[in-house]
């Protein structure tokens, strides 16, 4: 078991990570740079995932972890409903659409597996501390 020290050490956040990236070099292109509120709406969804995972780790709280990591995962799906009015728009083909958003979808799942790790470990823990042992085989973290 890996015990996480920092939310860089997150699988969920390293690809909400790269996930961000794609998005604003996707966003970059005069074509799309032009469409300001789309531009900016799913460059805010896009960060927001990132975000959202580190205010949770940082929160103490089992709990509070598992809001934001909700939170987290529904901006991923807001990035994948707004990929659609890219494709929609002709802002990219359909290849890179279908890239994007399965990149989009395996950010959410795997936030949405963290959250399932963290309310089963908080029905077998409960009353104790929070602890982020997590197990390499989820794929939710990974030592560095």
């Amino acid at each position: 078991m890996a015990v996480v020290r920092r939310f860089e050490d997150l699988v969920a956040w390293q690809e909400a990570r790269s996930l961000a990236k794609q998005i604003y070099q996707f966003t970059e292109r005069s074509e799309v740079r032009r469409d300001f509120g789309f531009t900016d709406q799913i460059r805010r969804a896009a960060l927001s995932i990132m975000n959202n995972i580190v205010e949770g780790f940082d929160s103490g709280s089992r709990l509070e972890f598992i809001k934001f990591l909700s939170y987290a995962r529904r901006s991923a799906s807001e990035v994948q409903s707004c990929l659609y009015v890219a494709l929609d728009r002709g802002h990219l083909g359909n290849e890179e659409f279908v890239a994007l958003l399965k990149k989009a979808d395996y950010a959410r799942n795997l936030v949405a597996a963290f959250i399932r790790y963290l309310r089963e470990k908080g029905r077998r823990d409960s009353g104790k501390p929070v602890a982020f042992k997590i197990r390499h085989n989820r794929g939710l973290a990974q030592s560095s």
